[in-house]
């Protein structure tokens, strides 16, 4: 059954708005505004009008998501005199793709600590895609069985020289790329009326950022946990950003969230995941990832309204593709 879970309201007065992020350090590492493409044959399927936000081709490593989130994360290592950076994420890891592509172009070691979390193995998913990235970012890898595991070797890594970033780089000052993010995608819309923007969710902050940096309605979509414990995930993000920016926790009665895509959990797409990623490429040419944005689509595909408005925010993530070669050769002909 499909379950869209709400945040309550926690107080009455907005104020992200009025929050100056130049007193934040910031290092520009994308190429900044992304496009925000109308989607005409898509939009003629759905019945619909569909924006996409194209963070995908952010412009360091061939893009995503992450990126947005490093200015802010990697300006205060670098303030703090960081040589290292270390930071985890699954086999296939997005975030560990471009945290190795920032540290290249600042000059930082980075240490990638990756656990095998999703039940997936082989040549394809074990050696090229994103861990092949990352190798060629210049990252040393160290694989994990477990989550206990890859803390035990993220602290032994660690230096005095050394900063730790969290999965998917959700801290608090990560979020703030999504906040910035969000007045961006706002000046773009002008005064295009949006229904809600669309946006996958796993570890949380960008989806954070976004609802701390618009009042527009927000669906996150789960791709690893359950509605109840995205919305957990994404509170807690929130909640570092508003300790970041020492405001008070804003409402938050304008997201919701929607697992009508998890399937089977993190990393393991279903057929509609898969159909998600035809019907975005051969009417749009547009490239999906079968683990963020895929679901993401699905999602939106199966709960889109007639005439209704919407930004599909693509966090990128095409690289994995390739660690799902034998699946995607399947499917693409289909």
């Amino acid at each position: 059954m499909v379950r869209i879970a709400r945040v309550a309201a926690r107080t009455a007065q907005r104020q992200t708005w009025r929050v100056d992020l130049s007193a934040f350090p910031r290092i520009p590492l994308g190429s900044w505004p992304t496009p925000l493409d109308p989607c005409p044959r898509l939009s003629a399927v759905l019945g619909a009008t569909v924006l996409v936000k194209r963070d995908d081709i952010g412009g360091l490593g061939l893009g995503g998501n992450k990126v947005r989130k490093l200015e802010f994360t990697l300006a205060a290592a670098l303030a703090a005199g960081a040589d290292t950076i270390i930071t985890f994420g699954g086999v296939q890891t997005n975030h560990g793709r471009l945290t190795a592509a920032a540290c290249a172009r600042l000059g930082l070691r980075c240490e990638l600590v990756l656990t095998r979390s999703v039940p997936r193995s082989g040549f394809a998913y074990d050696r090229s895609g994103n861990v092949a990235l990352d190798r060629m970012f210049g990252a040393r890898l160290h694989m994990c069985d477990t989550d206990a595991e890859a803390t035990y070797t993220a602290g032994a890594l660690a230096t005095a020289t050394s900063v730790t970033l969290p999965v998917g780089g959700s801290s608090g000052l990560g979020v703030l790329g999504y906040v910035a993010a969000a007045r961006e995608l706002s000046d773009q819309l002008g005064e295009l009326k949006v229904d809600r923007i669309v946006c996958a969710a796993g570890s949380g902050g960008t989806v954070a950022g976004l609802v701390l940096g618009t009042e527009t309605r927000v669906t996150a979509v789960s791709v690893s946990r359950d509605a109840t414990g995205t919305r957990e995930k994404i509170e807690q993000a929130v909640g570092l950003a508003v300790r970041e920016l020492d405001i008070e926790p804003p409402e938050l009665d304008h997201l919701e969230v929607d697992d009508s895509a998890l399937g089977e959990g993190y990393g393991l797409p279903t057929d509609k995941v898969w159909s998600a990623l035809r019907l975005f490429a051969r009417t749009e040419g547009i490239v999906l990832d079968p683990v963020y944005t895929g679901k993401a689509a699905a999602a939106l595909i199966a709960g889109v309204k007639k005439d209704e408005v919407v930004v599909f925010v693509h966090t990128g993530g095409a690289p994995a593709m390739f660690g799902y070669a034998p699946d995607l050769v399947a499917e693409a002909g289909r």
